[in-house]
């Protein structure tokens, strides 16, 4: 169905700070209407380390999103990452009063909130708590406890930190920018969001985006996040590998890795050869594919060797069914897909994020390159942990809301009829109540009859 409801993702990478605009349409899909992009020069490895560099590129990033979308653009849904991002897996519980009444989702959301008081390392802070299974009176492996009876509940939660002063750089970055934030999200969340199905989360899969400072992963399994890791390597460092390897200007690096780049060295011809300008008052460089392929392979190979040794420690390399999606501006090097899957032995396929996408004005954004920037706005439309989503759907909730609007029907207050405040008590809920009443007394009156 359609919604009015717009949302805007921020994406403040290494290279690129990139603004998308959004709305689900008619057909459930999101439609994109608007999307600006502006080179990024005050960040690094995914940090924000100059404000004001990236005050102006997001300045500019949002001035040309507002011009294509037609839209003002106030509030963000902005993704975060670098090296600092760490995770780990913690217990909680909470003891309910009694066990006859059903758990609910309240009940659930005061164990979440009790995970955000978890001490972490100092100068970090937490921002994302994600519960794993639950478990009731000690019967583990529950994955929605919610209706059920019991006391004790306990669940482990997956909890991702952040250094502090790297999300003060964030915000100070964005408030600068005229901007609130709506959400901050990690990144590898918001990628996960636009090129993975539920489908494939269920069965066990792992995301790899690789962006310009980091690569980013996560493990899904049974529909639930498993894992997280932030590899301090992107695509940057192949592009200074290949300037110093080849003896080239940055620039010059970067076209050399995006035409002509692979991560497989026996795939490239040995007789190709690049030629590119001289510096001033010189004759042009040739460079050899090959050799530039040998360059490309050995600092990818490092990045997936990493990649590989992550889902060994994660616990879940026999349950990957899914295999790897390989998203973010590094998925589009030529060969990757094969050396993942020579690597690691799974099945491999390139992420783009076109698996909720509708129509677009922009057909450039179903590249992964936007990946994260895509699912960053989907964010604001449907959550990581897709059971928040059928609590909402949930009976109980409903029952809920049909409870509180019980004596407002048809004009009914809880004090009168038709909202007038009588001195007879004739309301419906008042109507009951004397019934229940009076019977009590005829009861008590036949027991102590029968008493004499």
């Amino acid at each position: 169905m359609s919604n009015d409801k717009i949302v805007v993702g921020l994406d403040i990478g290494t290279t690129k700070v990139c603004v998308i605009v959004g709305k689900i349409d008619t057909y459930g899909k999101l439609e994109i209407i608007g999307m600006g992009r502006a080179n990024s020069e005050g960040v690094k490895e995914g940090v924000v380390s100059n404000i004001n560099k990236t005050m102006v590129a997001i300045g500019e990033a949002v001035e040309e999103a507002e011009k294509a979308s037609g839209i003002d653009i106030g509030s963000v849904n902005v993704g975060i990452a670098g090296k600092h991002i760490r995770s780990f897996v913690h217990k909680g519980s909470i003891t309910r009063k009694t066990n006859d009444d059903e758990i609910t989702v309240e009940d659930l959301n005061r164990l979440n909130n009790d995970m955000y008081r978890t001490v972490t390392a100092p100068g970090t802070e937490i921002i994302h708590v994600m519960p794993q299974h639950y478990a009731v009176d000690y019967e583990e492996n529950i994955k929605d406890p919610v209706g059920m009876a019991g006391v004790k509940l306990e669940a482990d939660f997956h909890i991702i930190t952040a250094q502090t002063n790297a999300i003060k750089n964030i915000k100070r970055s964005v408030e600068r920018a005229g901007l609130k934030i709506e959400n901050l999200i990690l990144e590898p969340l918001a990628s996960s969001l636009s090129v993975l199905s539920e489908e494939e989360k269920e069965a066990g899969i792992v995301l790899v985006d690789i962006g310009g400072g980091t690569t980013d992963m996560a493990i899904f399994h049974d529909g639930i996040i498993r894992h997280t890791a932030v590899i301090p390597f992107g695509g940057e460092i192949i592009t200074s590998d290949i300037k110093q390897g080849c003896a080239v200007l940055s620039n010059q690096a970067e076209l050399l890795k995006v035409k002509f780049g692979r991560t497989m060295a026996e795939d490239a011809s040995d007789y190709e050869v690049v030629s590119i300008p001289g510096l001033r008052n010189r004759p042009p460089k040739e460079i050899s594919v090959k050799n530039l392929a040998r360059i490309i392979e050995a600092r990818v190979e490092e990045i997936v060797d990493m990649v590989h040794t992550e889902i060994l420690r994660s616990g879940y390399a026999g349950k990957l069914a899914g295999g790897v999606v390989v998203t973010g501006g590094g998925a589009l090097l030529q060969s990757l897909q094969e050396l993942f899957e020579l690597k690691t032995g799974l099945d491999t396929r390139i992420g783009y994020p076109n698996e909720h996408l509708g129509k677009s004005k922009n057909e450039s954004v179903k590249s992964p390159i936007y990946a994260t920037a895509v699912g960053l706005v989907l964010a604001g439309f449907k959550t990581i942990d897709e059971r928040e989503e059928n609590y909402l759907k949930s009976p109980q909730i409903a029952t809920v809301k049909v409870k509180e609007s019980v004596g407002k029907t048809a004009g009914f207050t809880r004090n009168g009829n038709n909202g007038n405040n009588s001195n007879n008590g004739t309301g419906a809920g008042d109507f009951f109540a004397n019934i229940l009443r009076k019977t009590k007394e005829l009861l008590i009156d036949d027991y102590e009859d029968d008493k004499y």
